[in-house]
């Protein structure tokens, strides 16, 4: 399962970050590396981005990115 199937409210261990290395390093200087638990706070309307919370902090992130994070 991917961050971006992950339903609202719910939370989630990241197992492994896949993608480009571009986006493997943005994400990791977000702070977003496997072991982390990720929870969904928000879905915007329409294929907006999604908000998050990792380690007290919320992130935005895109729908697509958000289907390179593996999480279970």
């Amino acid at each position: 399962m991917t961050l971006n199937d992950l339903p609202e409210k719910d939370s989630a261990t990241i197992h492994a970050i896949g993608g480009n290395p571009v986006a493997r390093q943005q994400l990791r200087e977000l702070g977003l590396v496997p072991g982390d638990t990720v929870r969904v706070l928000r879905r915007a309307a329409m294929g907006g981005p999604l908000l998050i919370e990792c380690r007290g902090t919320q992130i935005a992130l895109g729908r697509n990115i958000a289907r390179q994070v593996i999480v279970g």
